[in-house]
């Protein structure tokens, strides 16, 4: 009988304080979702921005596997030396190819059969880079012959380029799951060939804030159309995330399920007015 791989994916982890509820509750979600893999957005953890060496060994340390990233990483210099390195760790690969880093890895399971981490980012409203779908077609060519189990972390801002990644990787990817938009969507779906999707898969850390941003300095920016300095909040921390079950032997996905830990107040209806 084919055996299903578990991978547990954590939206974008914003902050240490972010960190700290991710490395404090990562073996409950390892054991309630009984985790193969698993697969971290990790550039906006120092200081909101960006990524270094230290955060990627604790991360690693408690049973990580893998750490993507985005466009944030390269605004914090001590994430350079971390792309360059052995780690597994990967950044956006449709950047220009001189910059550091490599845009997928393989993450090696127990039976010999590697898993890929590929990721790519978004042109709709971000940098002026090479065509991720372009990209994609590249990467997979070269990642194929090695495996048909690939998860894909599409770092875009817009809906539309999302599902339009998923559409395009149905049936020959096991997970298109969106990062940097950090509000987790309600999508999730098996596409017709087998791709296991989601638009966003949320933000790992405070929730009393703006996207992770303290709300009063959110508020300036938005108001006055001025700089002012990015401050993480830390309150109400959530961790965010998405579980997908794959058939370690065809590489379909058979499940996927988006979590919010803990969950997030809803209105009951009762609560409504008439």
């Amino acid at each position: 009988m084919p055996k299903a791989l578990s991978i547990l994916f954590i939206g974008d982890v914003v902050g240490h304080v972010g960190l700290r509820e991710l490395l404090r509750t990562l073996p409950a979600l390892r054991d309630r979702f009984k985790a193969d893999v698993v697969i971290v957005n990790g550039e906006n953890i120092v200081d909101g921005k960006g990524l270094s060496e230290k955060e990627a060994l604790e991360l690693f340390g408690a049973g990580v596997h893998a750490i993507t990233t985005g466009n944030h990483i390269w605004e914090n210099w001590k994430a350079r030396p971390l792309l360059a390195s052995q780690h597994p760790v990967v950044r956006p690969l449709n950047y220009p190819p001189e910059n550091p880093g490599k845009g997928y890895c393989f993450v090696p399971l127990p039976n010999g059969k590697p898993l890929a981490v590929l990721q790519l980012q978004g042109r709709t409203f971000m940098q002026s880079i090479d065509c991720p779908f372009k990209a994609a077609d590249w990467a997979l060519a070269r990642i194929t012959p090695q495996t048909n189990l690939v998860v894909v972390d599409f770092h875009a801002e817009v809906t539309a380029e999302k599902v339009a990644m998923g559409w395009h990787l149905d049936g020959r990817v096991s997970a298109v799951i969106g990062t940097h938009t950090h509000i987790q969507t309600n999508d999730a779906r098996l596409l017709p060939r087998g791709t296991a999707y989601l638009t966003d898969s949320g933000m790992t850390g405070p929730y009393d804030s703006v996207l992770g941003m303290k709300k009063d300095i959110a508020l300036k920016r938005f108001m006055l159309q001025t700089a002012h300095k990015y401050e993480v909040a830390e309150d109400d921390v959530r961790v965010c995330g998405v579980h997908i079950i794959v058939d370690e032997s065809s590489g379909k996905a058979l499940s996927i399920e988006p979590f919010s830990q803990p969950e997030p107040l809803r209105i009951h209806p009762s609560h409504t007015s008439q």
